[in-house]
């Protein structure tokens, strides 16, 4: 059965850091293109980053470019999402998914979706 499971949520302040992980059981995450998405309250899901199979590039969203860094752990079977300098407007739950196609911001290719962690930026 393949399985993603987030951890690492929580209530921070602005200006804050949090890392995010991503781990997965049932198939390995360096043949998987993996992406973080992230969906707030009133608002539709939105990908944040993504990193291709097979230690592939790396893609963001213009919202989160230069704070938030997508790595993956082979070793770990995990995928990371570093988030710096958040924002209130990060709050969010935020997903990881598993996509066997290696097409990486585009969220209907993926198959594999985490149960999410929420982040919350407040002061």
């Amino acid at each position: 059965q393949l399985q993603l499971v987030e951890s690492g949520g929580g209530l921070v302040q602005p200006g804050a850091s949090l890392r995010l992980s991503c781990a997965a059981s049932g198939f390995t995450v360096n043949y998987y293109a993996i992406g973080w998405f992230r969906q707030a309250p009133g608002k539709e899901r939105e990908v944040v980053s993504c990193i291709m199979s097979r230690g592939g590039s790396t893609k963001y969203a213009d919202s989160v470019k230069g704070r938030f860094t997508i790595s993956a752990d082979s070793a770990k079977n995990t995928v990371y999402l570093q988030m710096n300098s958040l924002k209130p407007e990060d709050t969010a739950v935020y997903y990881c998914a598993a996509s066997q196609l290696n097409i990486c911001m585009l969220s209907a290719v993926y198959n594999v979706w985490g149960q999410g962690t929420q982040v919350t930026v407040s002061s």
